[in-house]
């Protein structure tokens, strides 16, 4: 994810929102030395320290800096402690939540870091966590309820576009028994190791490929929604002016105009001679008659 992040190269400091997975070392710790902050969950059982403070003179050798262990659950266990507040999620209107903010030292990045316990009144309790303790609580928990919006585009990933519906075998691949383990791929031939990152690299291809087409279902929502609706050819219980069409919209209306396309364009239109060409005659005749 970093690499990804440097490839981006944006040059303003930013927030990087992620959920659990994202709450290591690692990505805190690069995402800091580069004057960026995370903003993420952590998991119920985590730890993290208090500072310490020396009750006496200093003694000899390394400066003591971890305090006494706290359990994060535990910040969740007395509402007297917590503040209540307008919800900042998007879409919530006369919501209340309760929270708690506690600045803690976090091991894994071995500096203070802000805890910002949740509760809410229908979506239960979290545990965020942010790099930056200047950040007020209330936009930690804003800016980690953005991180949901990209759920739906998952969601339409997986059940409309088949982004991760891949199945590649590779035929010369030694066949595993269940709970043996992984391969060592360093034992292996070098042409053996170069056909698994062939394979890997088609998973890969395959995925991408599902992006570009659902960033092409996007822009076309958004640049022709009046188009859209009128090659949409089919119905729905709720059209509402002046919102864009969905994933499945667009999908059905370009699926009802493909027919035309090819029969109307096939002289004129480099992609259309390209598919009419390949296509095989039996179907062509079957757009030509469902036109």
């Amino acid at each position: 994810m970093l690499s990804l992040l440097g490839i981006v190269a944006i040059k303003d400091p930013f927030y990087f929102v992620g959920d659990a997975f994202y709450a290591a070392r690692k990505l805190a710790k690069g995402l800091y030395d580069q004057n960026n902050h995370l903003v993420s969950r952590v998991k119920s059982n985590a730890v993290a320290f208090a500072p310490y403070v020396p009750l006496g003179p200093r003694k000899r050798g390394r400066p003591r800096l971890y305090g006494d262990r706290v359990q994060l659950k535990h910040l969740l266990s007395d509402p007297k402690t917590m503040q209540s507040a307008t919800s900042p999620v998007y879409g919530e209107d006369n919501v209340t939540i309760q929270y708690r903010v506690s600045d803690l030292l976090w091991r894994p990045c071995g500096r203070l870091v802000r805890f910002v316990a949740v509760v809410h009144p229908s979506r239960g309790s979290c545990l965020l966590m942010c790099t930056d303790i200047s950040l007020d609580a209330i936009e930690i928990i804003r800016l980690y309820g953005l991180r949901f919006k990209i759920e739906h585009s998952f969601k339409q990933a997986v059940h409309r576009i088949g982004s991760f519906a891949y199945h590649f075998w590779m035929r010369d691949m030694k066949p595993l028994r269940r709970g043996a383990g992984n391969q060592y791929l360093h034992r292996e031939s070098l042409d053996y190791r170069n056909a698994i990152k062939r394979k890997i690299l088609a998973y890969h291809v395959f995925i991408q490929a599902g992006v570009v087409c659902q960033g092409l279902l996007h822009y076309l929502a958004v640049a022709f929604p009046s188009l859209v609706w009128s090659s949409f050819g089919s119905w729905l219980r709720t059209i509402r002016p002046g919102v864009p069409p969905s994933e499945l919209v667009v999908a059905s209306a370009l699926r009802q105009g493909l027919p035309e396309f090819l029969l109307n364009n096939a002289e004129s239109n480099f992609l259309a001679k390209f598919i009419v060409e390949r296509q095989d005659p039996d179907e062509l005749e079957m757009f030509r008659l469902a036109t």
